[in-house]
């Protein structure tokens, strides 16, 4: 079991958000989920720093780079580890990614929630 971690999860579909909530509670994270990227800019503006910050690419309005940018220019959760969890396959967009300096890509299609867990708290350095 991981320690205390915190975990900010940015998407734009609200079952998954909850499925993946679930899944990280269950492995005793502490969750904060944002519908949409104005919604996350909102609580990291109001200084909430995520041990882990999950951000899906494809969303309506700010999609998950552009998002990222903002989180970079306004040197946003500057501390946060930050994955990207999409089903986003434009190697471009995944380049464009890395140099905003994420920490790993998961895709959603090929990993079930458990295993986006594990990959997360191991790209955070979290696992035991």
């Amino acid at each position: 079991m991981a320690k205390n971690y915190t975990v900010l999860l940015v998407d734009d579909d609200k079952f998954l958000l909850d499925m993946y909530r679930k899944k990280f509670e269950q492995n005793g994270a502490t969750v904060d989920v944002c519908v949409g990227s104005e919604e996350a800019l909102v609580k990291l503006r109001g200084g909430a720093k995520p041990d882990i910050l999950i951000l899906d690419i494809i969303m309506p309005a700010i999609d998950g780079l552009e998002l990222l940018e903002t989180i970079r220019k306004e040197n946003l959760a500057a501390t946060s580890t930050v994955i990207m969890l999409t089903n986003e396959s434009d190697r471009e967009k995944i380049e464009k990614a890395k140099t905003l300096g994420i920490k790993g890509y998961i895709v959603k299609a090929t990993s079930i929630p458990s295993e986006v867990v594990d990959e997360a708290l191991k790209i955070a350095n979290l696992k035991n």
